[in-house]
């Protein structure tokens, strides 16, 4: 519980100082400050996904009984970004609901709503006694891959942002070998796991990406630049690693780990837009995007809208509660609301959305939208556990009857 608070935390002071610093520092002092912050966030998300690929663990021999839990976790994350996305629509001008540009970037940043933070929801479930039940091992399976799909579903979404050219295919071509390498090569090798060497990695594919997107700009101009994201790179770079390979994760470790991601949260914050202590229309007006060049809403507008947000994300998260029917519908119920926490990597949709300079309102309702999840984390984690109990009990009741039963047959 501690984590899901300090999380909510650091995302909600990093909001508060993009609102302060722009406005009280010397725009080229802000400007580097910007830059450097920018690289540690990605430095931040890189450790982040490199560990969420640790936990990728399957047994390849089993592939065949992975594909139905794949499509139910690509529908239980599909759900909510798309009636995220389609709700956006409503909240632009009717104007813009035949346009596709303005389809394409809601489509994009309504993907934040789509991933469970599986770290998050693993450390809740463990501590709350549920490590060896059904609903745990279900959903290490759907969390991991609900991610998967959140980051593999990115590469269209950012090629309908910016066309389809010649690069493009060059970017394909790596991310299919990346896919290709990590499924070939899952838990294969030992390296160093320590949380400065995963560090160390996650610097490494920072400036490896920085590079490439450099050297093409340089060459081929800033439309012919190749940019890769760095969450695929990451996610499988975890994935070949042994996560069982007898490395002992100590406490220090667990701490720095954490505390990496409350940096993350707070640079996620930071990166928000001015919006506030500013003229905004003067922003919106130098931002191309649809969604970055809107007004801002009041503030009652904008709460109302986090809100609404918060709960169509989540009720497309129940999604599995149609399936697994062998199961009970405490079980199916249980797995469901276990599957709406969210965290790091919904907040890294959220960066690359920036990226692309779009923003306005409703990004704001996006990080809030966050914001509110996070904190709700706790609650959805003691109802699991009281559906989880309700669901053994039943299931103790019924093996107690069947036992009676047999005794009396047998006497």
């Amino acid at each position: 519980m501690k984590k899901i608070v300090l999380l909510s935390f650091f995302l909600i002071i990093g909001l508060i100082m993009s609102q302060v610093l722009p406005t009280s520092l010397d725009p080229d002092i802000f400007g580097r400050l910007k830059y450097g912050f920018d690289t540690l966030m990605f430095i931040c998300l890189a450790f982040i996904m490199i560990n969420v690929g640790r936990e990728f663990e399957l047994d390849k021999s089993r592939w065949r009984g992975y594909v139905a839990d794949y499509f139910i976790a690509m529908a239980t994350a599909a759900l909510p970004w798309i009636m995220v996305s389609i709700y956006y629509m409503y909240l632009l001008p009717a104007e813009y609901l035949t346009s596709w540009d303005a389809w394409k970037e809601n489509l994009l940043i309504g993907r934040f709503a789509a991933p469970t933070s599986a770290g998050i929801l693993f450390t809740m479930l463990a501590a709350a006694g549920l490590r060896k039940a059904w609903i745990y091992k279900k959903t290490q399976v759907l969390a991991i891959f609900d991610d998967l799909d959140t980051i593999l579903l990115m590469i269209p979404l950012q090629i309908m942002i910016i066309g389809m050219r010649v690069q493009l295919f060059f970017i394909i071509a790596i991310i299919a070998f990346l896919l290709w390498f990590g499924w070939k090569k899952l838990s294969a090798y030992n390296p160093n796991q320590s949380w400065w060497m995963i560090l160390t990695w996650s610097v490494a594919i920072v400036v490896i990406s920085n590079t490439v997107y450099t050297l093409t700009k340089k060459f081929f101009g800033a439309e012919g630049a190749l940019h890769i994201e760095i969450l695929l790179p990451a996610f499988v770079l975890g994935m070949v690693m042994n996560h069982n390979s007898g490395h002992k994760v100590t406490n220090t470790e667990l701490k720095i780990s954490d505390s990496i991601s409350y940096v993350f949260m707070m640079l996620v914050g930071l990166s928000t837009p001015l919006f506030l202590g500013g003229d905004f229309s003067k922003v919106s007006d130098s931002i191309t995007s649809i969604t970055g060049s809107q007004p801002m809403m009041s503030w009652g507008e904008i709460i109302l809208n986090v809100l609404i947000v918060t709960i169509i994300s989540n009720i497309g998260k129940l999604f599995p509660v149609l399936c697994y029917r062998d199961r009970s519908i405490y079980e199916r119920l249980a797995l469901s609301i276990g599957m709406f926490t969210r965290g790091e990597v919904g907040a890294g949709i959220l960066i690359i959305a920036l990226g692309y300079n779009l923003g306005g309102p409703i990004l704001i309702i996006s990080i809030l939208s966050l914001v509110l999840n996070l904190i709700a984390t706790g609650g959805f984690v003691l109802i699991v556990k009281r559906l989880a109990r309700k669901a053994y009990a039943d299931t103790i009741i019924e093996n107690q009857k069947d036992q009676n039963i047999l005794k009396k047959k047998v006497a």
